[in-house]
């Protein structure tokens, strides 16, 4: 019976907790988004206060909205489409790189590795499992803040659920 409860503690651990950490990926996204909007409106209510941020231009005589380019102060500006004399043509967007590829795969292991450290009563294996880990990711996450963040943030969220998941399988069903 003992065999039957620690599969399921492994399964609960390993497959279900992926689900629980993209709902705190979400979370943290939801709360970045209003901190960054948060952000945007002080700016602007700051900006607006600012007697010095008001900068008018006046039309230029002669000018008219329908021709190539807009005139300031004389001067002749490029279209956003088009590069500006002896600039080099804008190259298009790099394809978006996935950030931390394979993190699924790593996570379910990482979740398997942890319940099975706890049922097992070897705890110290999970400070084996964090090290590997973050060596292996150590390159990424020194390059990419958003990574380093997203990196903490599964971790995290991996490990508690297999923790609880663990801890409470063996309070239950196998003390």
């Amino acid at each position: 019976m003992n065999a039957l409860w620690i599969t399921v503690a492994l399964l609960m651990a390993g497959f279900a907790g992926w689900p629980v950490t993209a709902l705190v990926f979400k979370l943290a996204r939801t709360i970045d988004d209003r901190a960054d909007a948060a952000k945007a409106a002080e700016q602007a209510r700051r900006a607006a206060e600012d007697p010095s941020a008001d900068v008018t231009v006046d039309p230029v005589r002669g000018s008219h909205p329908d021709e190539a380019g807009q005139k300031v102060d004389g001067e002749l500006t490029a279209e956003p489409e088009h590069p500006a004399s002896g600039a080099a043509p804008a190259e298009p967007a790099a394809s978006a790189q996935r950030i931390l590829r394979g993190g699924a795969i790593i996570g379910i292991l990482e979740r398997l590795g942890v319940c099975l450290a706890i049922l097992t009563g070897q705890p110290v294996a999970i400070a084996y499992i964090v090290a590997i880990k973050g060596l292996g990711r150590f390159a990424e996450l020194k390059e990419t803040p958003v990574a380093a963040e997203r990196f903490i943030i599964g971790t995290l969220t991996s490990m508690l659920w297999a923790a609880g998941t663990a801890a409470a399988v063996k309070v239950l069903f196998l003390s």
